[in-house]
Order: structure tokens, then sequence, then C-alpha cells
């Protein structure tokens, strides 16, 4: 902003534009699936500049002027999906924390930001989101196996099909905090992008992320991985639905953080040895079309997070 505007003008002039962000991201379709990312970047300019205080008043504005707007609902769902990362981003900023800890404090907030949301949705609108999902999914399995039966598939092809679909929809149903904390992810690396590319344009900075090749994640998602597997199994074998469930999640998140940091080895052993940037695309379109392959790089990961291999196998 100019140095003549005043710190009162400023906010009022982000506040507006959070709020045309808002209004095009319910009107304009297809502009408003890409600028809904972009929701959280006036809120975080504001808040790195004027405090968390100016951050969380400007917050509430907005959410107002879009209650008015629009609804309650749209409202509170850009405000916690994308407008509260932005504050909390902002507010890292200001206190001058790295580039790692302003990541995981916005991915909390938009985590916390997630849960909130759904309990308002099912107090206010008694509506299960979980219970939602699942039915939908559900609806249009039941609409694909009806057009198959109508163009004269075998029935009892279909059938055998129908038997597998709702052990996968209780299987969906157990991940659903797994699919929320991703989700909060997809927000918070949304919120990460959109900022660092709008910052510098403002005299701004944002601290950057360590090279990818050097990213490692600590040893407890090694132990959570393992308590996870045999939580599973303990669940499956002895019928426990509860640790069934919270061991599946342990299991995937450790598995999801598994494959990250054995892609991190991978980026670390391809630049060793100084691989060319095509052969690595190859290597990674293969990877990601075997599964096997993946969760080998998973399993390894997880065993890294433990070990070390960069500094056993590479000390110099």
């Amino acid at each position: 902003m100019g140095r003549n505007i005043t710190p009162t003008v400023e906010g009022g002039l982000l506040v507006a534009i959070t709020v045309i962000m808002g209004l095009v991201t319910v009107y304009v379709p297809i502009l408003g699936m890409f600028l809904e990312f972009f929701c959280a970047v006036p809120l975080a300019v504001l808040t790195a500049r004027q405090g968390a205080g100016k951050g969380l008043t400007a917050l509430v504005v907005a959410f107002i002027l879009l209650a008015i707007l629009i609804s309650p609902l749209l409202a509170a769902r850009i405000v916690l999906s994308f407008g509260i990362c932005g504050v909390a981003l902002g507010w890292c900023v200001r206190k001058n924390f790295g580039a790692v800890r302003i990541f995981l404090t916005t991915l909390i907030v938009a985590s916390a930001a997630q849960v909130l949301s759904l309990w308002l949705l099912l107090v206010i609108m008694d509506v299960n989101f979980i219970e939602t999902q699942v039915e939908m999914v559900r609806e249009s399995f039941n609409e694909s196996f009806a057009m198959y039966e109508g163009m004269g598939v075998d029935k009892a092809r279909i059938n055998e099909a129908k038997s597998q679909v709702e052990p996968a929809l209780q299987t969906l149903t157990f991940l659903m905090p797994t699919l929320l904390m991703l989700s909060a992810l997809i927000n918070s690396v949304a919120v990460w992008f959109t900022s660092k590319w709008i910052f510098p344009k403002l005299q701004m900075k944002l601290p950057t992320m360590p090279p990818f090749a050097e990213w490692k994640f600590p040893a407890l998602f090694f132990y959570t991985g393992i308590i996870g597997g045999l939580g599973i199994y303990w669940g499956l074998t002895r019928g426990w639905t509860e640790i069934y469930e919270i061991s599946l999640n342990l299991t995937i998140v450790s598995m999801i953080i598994g494959l990250l940091q054995g892609l991190a080895l991978l980026s670390f052993v391809f630049d060793r040895y100084k691989i060319s940037k095509i052969m690595r695309r190859i290597f990674y379109v293969i990877l990601a079309l075997n599964m096997f392959l993946l969760q080998l790089v998973a399993i390894t990961g997880l065993v890294d997070t433990l070990f070390d291999y960069r500094k056993r196998l590479f000390k110099d």
C-alpha cells in the first residue's frame, strides 16, 4: 500500500478485497474456484502489517458483510476455509517465524477450522457431513449399477460389485478424519503459495521452505505406523471397531508422511548423483503408476525418519 494510506484505510481496502473475492467465489463458478485460494491473502497482509487484533477484526467484518450479501453458511465456509488461515499466516510472519513453523501453524489452524465448520453444520443445519457425503457416494454407485443393469450387464456381476461397495463405504467413513486433515492440508498449501506469490509484490517477505531434498520428519511417525498396523490387526481379529478406525487413520497418515520422506530421500539421491530432470520425471511417472513401488518408497521413508540414511550413507 502507498505510504500516504493510513492503517484504517488500508484495513478497509483489504476487507473490501476479501469480500469481493468471496462474492466472485460464489457467483462466478470457474473463476471463483481459482480465486477462492486467494481469499486468505488480503487478511494475511493485513495481519502481518497491523497485528492479529486488526486481522481478526477484519475477519469478523468480512464475515458479517458476506453473510449479508450471500448467506451466513457460505460466508462461514469462506472464512473458515481460507480467511482464518490468512490471519494465522500473517500473525506468524509478523512474529518472524521460520517457514516450517509458519506452515505448521497454518495447518493446525486450518484443521481446527475444518472441525469447527462441521460442528456448526451439525448444530445449525442438523446435517451430518460425513453421513451426507457417504450417502452421496452410495447413490452415485446405485445409479451406475442401474445404468449397467439397463445395458444388459450380467446381474451376478452387478451383485458382486454391490457386495464390495458397502465395505468400501464403511472404510471411507472410518477415514473421514484423515480426509479432513488432507482437506486442511490442501487449504494450507494454497494459502502458502498464493501468499508466497503476492507478498513480494507488496514489498513483503515470506520465508522460503527448505529444499525438498532436505525435508525430514520426526521419528514419531515410524512408531505411529507400527502402532497403526498392530491396531488394524487387533481391530480386525477381535472386532474392536474403534481401535480399527483409529489405527487405520494412524497408518494412512504415517504412510503419507513416509511417502513424502521417501520422495525427499529420492530427491537427495538424484541431486547427489546429478540425475537429469528427464530421467527423474520418467521415474516419477513409473512410481505414480505402480502401487507396489509407492508403498516401498513410503516404507523406506518411514524407516528413514528413524535411521536417517542421508547421514549414515552420505556422511561427506
